[in-house]
């Protein structure tokens, strides 16, 4: 099961991250979903705080009100609040001072200064990982910097792809890495597992592939999480890039290396065998007709 420190949301920096706060998406986000539904209705705010390298912030967390009947199947906007001149803000700005600066000088380079969304280049992308704690209004903060992902990446280069995903699966960690660059990949493989965590509740370890949950007869819950494109060449530990699977299929994936049609959401082995997702809840949403995974 999870750890003490529940996912939430894994946050591209950009802008609004650095002055203004971050928006949740409750729909794709199940552990978050059901425990602010048990506090916090639509139109709702309360305070809450946010713990980041042993400090704590206050900010503020709000459920967005909407006019219902003009967006009639829009679910929840959850957001998590801040003044730009607020100390998490200038913390974050400190933290993640590569992307800020390149943000401030792309923005500084046009006239139209509403344009607030610029894309950081893929090899200097930093993230948030937000968690909820044992207490409901405490959320637990993790930064990945530009140098967290340059240290995993090197640190698992050489690594197995399969003994990568066992070790996510199972909790297992690196007894080879140094300390510092232990502290550095721990964040990001606490983030990958974090995330399968989530989508096996989501699927209620239900494997994507047969729509089994084999381990239901014996009151346990036994399901594992899949990368499609490898983690070890992509470091992408988005929900997008993982499907829950069986250990039987886990293993015959790794075997046959089929390839993954994402516009099908099919598996085609090297035989001729087709084997298409039954299962679906948060794949097609990112699904390009006809694109390769």
């Amino acid at each position: 099961m999870l750890d003490e420190n529940y996912y939430v949301y894994k946050k591209e920096v950009d802008w609004s991250l650095l002055h203004e706060g971050v928006g949740i998406p409750v729909t794709i986000q199940v552990v978050f979903q059901h425990s602010i539904n048990q506090f916090l209705s639509r139109g709702q705010s309360k305070n809450i705080y946010l713990v980041i390298e042993g400090k704590t912030y206050k900010a503020e967390l709000k459920n967005q009100k909407f006019d219902e009947r003009k967006y009639p199947n829009r679910t929840d906007i959850m957001q998590i609040r801040y003044n730009p001149q607020s100390d998490i803000a200038q913390k974050l700005r400190n933290i993640f001072s590569s992307s800020y600066q390149y943000i401030l000088e792309q923005r500084n380079a046009i006239f139209d200064k509403q344009k607030k969304f610029i894309n950081v280049p893929k090899e200097q992308k930093e993230y948030l990982a937000i968690y909820t704690t044992v207490y409901a209004d405490t959320y637990l903060l993790d930064c990945i910097t530009r140098e967290d992902t340059i240290a995993t990446k090197e640190q698992i280069a050489h690594e197995d792809e399969q003994e990568y995903e066992t070790s996510i699966n199972y909790g297992l960690m690196d007894s080879k890495a140094t300390i510092e660059t232990a502290c550095q990949t721990t964040k990001i493989r606490k983030l990958s597992r974090a995330i399968g965590d989530n989508l096996k509740l989501l699927y209620d370890y239900r494997c994507q592939l047969c729509g089994q949950n084999i381990s239901e007869r014996y009151e346990v819950a036994v399901a594992e999480s899949h990368h499609i494109d490898p983690f070890v060449e992509s470091l992408n530990n988005n929900a997008d890039n993982q499907i829950i699977i069986c250990p039987n299929h886990h293993r015959i994936i790794h075997r046959a290396n089929p390839v993954f049609y994402r516009g099908k959401l099919t598996f085609a082995y090297k035989n001729g065998v087709e084997e298409r997702i039954v299962l679906d809840r948060h794949l097609s949403r990112h699904r390009t007709a006809g694109s390769m995974g």
